[in-house]
């Protein structure tokens, strides 16, 4: 028992002592005494009663400013003994506690509100039932001309394009949408995420332009394949036109018997170097006709046993190790079997060209699951290759093989995208290469 409790006791005991003197004294006929007595104690009782009340009205109070988040009221303490002064001394600490949480609690929130609205993503913050709007940042009042939102069901009268995009996506996975905003039609990467707490469920959009980064990529696709389209093309029509220039002149000057065969044999030139172009128009046309894939199931050990099968007796003839290496023989992946088969051949076919001139030339053929992920890799023991091959070799008609069209690896590519996947290398020059399929 602490302090005010034993001072209640105290007082409850002496109420009680003095209402049984009160009347042992009207018992013995001491009238005047006992109404006396009475009196004191009436008086005494409602100063208790009295403090009770204010001390239970300052309570009431405090718990009210609670209840609004209001700690900013001062308790002034003028008896430090007196019970009303250790209940206003308490009201002042939980106060001064709560005011350094709101403190830190605000600088927080700044904190996260400034980092955020430095970032060039768009964000959006919301209850998912009610669609109430918690919070936006700049970058999306900016991009769709939003400067208030009170409810996301807002959105359908500024931009109902975004609104039905925004709901519609699938939590935790991006996707790639065009949406009106102020800037015109935009590309933008969308993701969403979901958490719940006491409140409610909430959700946060995030909204990334993507169209510099797309329009930067295609500047330099575009930049390397008409790069490449000169190099081979000038190469062609350069000695084309030189010789033709040549057989030109022989025909204004006149020509003789003698002359005929080697104008037969320009010509001849002329027309074996136009059907060389004529190819390359054929190739180029191919990279762009990659057919949408017929999805199955492939397992790969039987993907892999086919193709070994077609290529093992050039690969004996080289004298090459070939190893198929898979662990988990039930392993399958669904794709479109011709177009994936076309990828695993035609890397093979680079890897034999790699190990060509290796003393014991290896290949080796493996199929795993990398983070719930099928991966297919083709590894050699070659000659590699250095930093700058390794960032071309996917270009349209680059090649380093005098026989090579440059078509093999950007149609591998273009396959593996069709296929919700991609194809990377790992190479080190003298070391040997590594080819992996992600799907």
């Amino acid at each position: 028992m602490g302090k005010l409790g034993f001072f209640l006791f105290l007082k409850i005991i002496l109420l009680l002592l003095c209402g049984t003197g009160v009347a042992y004294l009207a018992l013995l006929g001491y009238w005047l005494y006992a109404i006396l007595s009475f009196f004191i104690i009436v008086v005494l009782a409602y100063q208790w009663f009295n403090l009770e009340r204010r001390l239970l009205n300052h309570v009431l109070d405090f718990a009210e400013a609670v209840r609004y988040n209001d700690f900013t009221r001062r308790f002034a303490i003028k008896d430090k003994k007196s019970t009303e002064s250790k209940l206003f001394s308490a009201f002042n600490t939980i106060n001064q506690v709560y005011r350094q949480i709101s403190i830190d609690k605000e600088l927080q929130h700044q904190y996260l509100n400034k980092v955020i609205n430095m970032l060039d993503s768009a964000i959006i913050f919301y209850e998912a039932e009610s669609g109430k709007v918690i919070w936006i940042n700049d970058a999306f009042k900016q991009l769709f001309n939003t400067p208030h939102l009170g409810n996301i069901k807002g959105l359908t009268k500024r931009n109902q394009d975004l609104y039905d995009k925004t709901l519609g996506l699938k939590i935790g996975k991006p996707q790639t949408e065009t949406v009106n905003s102020i800037q015109g039609k935009i590309k933008l990467l969308m993701n969403s995420s979901e958490f719940e707490t006491q409140e409610g469920v909430f959700r946060i959009v995030v909204c990334q332009n993507i169209n510099e980064a797309i329009d930067e990529a295609e500047t330099n696709a575009w930049q390397k394949l008409l790069r490449v389209l000169t190099h081979e093309i000038m190469n062609s029509i350069a000695p084309i036109s030189s010789l033709a220039e040549t057989l030109h002149g022989r025909l204004e000057s006149g020509y003789n018997d003698e002359d005929m065969e080697d104008l037969r044999v320009g010509i001849y030139t002329i027309k074996r170097r136009s059907e060389g172009l004529l190819q390359f128009a054929k190739s180029y046309r191919l990279i762009n006709r990659v057919d949408q894939p017929d999805f199955n199931d492939i397992l790969l050990i039987d993907l892999f046993e086919d193709i070994y099968q077609l290529l093992e007796p050039t690969m004996l003839q080289k004298g090459i190790d070939v190893d198929i290496i898979i662990k988990n023989r039930r392993l399958l992946v669904r794709a479109d079997r011709n177009l994936i088969e076309q990828v695993v051949i035609n890397l093979l076919l680079n890897a034999m060209e790699a190990v060509a001139d290796c003393e014991r030339p290896y290949i080796s053929i493996s199929g795993k699951t990398q983070e719930g992920r099928v991966q297919i890799q083709i590894a050699d023991n070659g000659k590699g290759m250095n930093a700058d091959i390794q960032e071309q070799i996917f270009t349209p008609f680059f090649t380093t093989r005098k026989t090579g069209t440059g078509v093999g690896l950007t149609l591998s590519k273009q396959i593996m995208l069709v296929h919700n996947g991609n194809i990377m290398v790992d190479s080190e020059e003298g070391n040997g290469s590594v080819f992996t399929l992600n799907f």
